[in-house]
């Protein structure tokens, strides 16, 4: 029973999986998610759009698209991971706070980059927003949090996110195809909301 009741508490966690996944299987019945073009025309972020367009809607758009099965996997196993525990340690509205806050902040920091280097790139993936709940829990760490959901925060946890905070990091530096500023910016996006979040916990909302 305590497992069942664990599940419902993750209720947010396991919809935007669901919607992730549906989303997924929708436009690869329809055309090809690994071709830039066709995730452009659905939603992907590409900032001289933003620009010339006006079409803001791809800061949230793109956060539910994602380049292949492989991608969406990845990205999928990880919110599963960190979103599940998460959740059910600061509950379902701050839980929502920080993905969609962290995943906006994520593809900001993007826009930003692309426009100071002009490099100009079609993105999507809800990669910026699974490392926000990253971020989230690194602040549960350093705020002295035992334990986060089921994850037990004693000893080499709090090494072993960091060090995949810092290995995650450094292969979207070396690696081709990566859009590592939204990494960087859900990241400090997810620990900044989680500061200001993590005070009030004890407030039930």
């Amino acid at each position: 029973m305590s497992g069942l009741r664990s599940t419902k508490k993750a209720v947010c966690t396991t919809t935007l999986i669901v919607i992730n996944v549906v989303i997924f299987l929708l436009l690869y019945l329809f055309g090809d998610t690994q071709n830039s073009w066709f995730m452009l025309k659905n939603g992907a972020m590409y900032p001289p759009l933003v620009i010339e367009r006006n079409q803001y809607y791809r800061f949230v758009t793109s956060m539910f698209l994602h380049f292949g099965i492989d991608h969406l996997l990845n990205n999928m196993v990880m919110l599963g991971a960190l979103g599940r525990n998460l959740e059910i340690e600061i509950g379902k509205i701050r839980f929502i706070l920080i993905y969609f806050l962290s995943g906006i902040g994520g593809n900001l920091l993007s826009f930003f980059v692309s426009i100071v280097f002009h490099k100009n790139a079609i993105s999507a993936g809800a990669s910026g927003a699974i490392f926000g709940l990253m971020g989230a829990m690194l602040w549960g760490t350093i705020n002295n949090k035992k334990r986060i959901g089921k994850i037990d925060l004693k000893g080499s946890w709090f090494f072993g996110i960091v060090f995949m905070i810092i290995w995650s990091i450094y292969s979207g530096f070396v690696s081709s195809g990566v859009d590592n500023a939204a990494h960087i910016g859900g990241l400090l996006s997810g620990f900044l909301v989680a500061c200001f979040l993590w005070r009030n916990l004890n407030r039930k909302f």
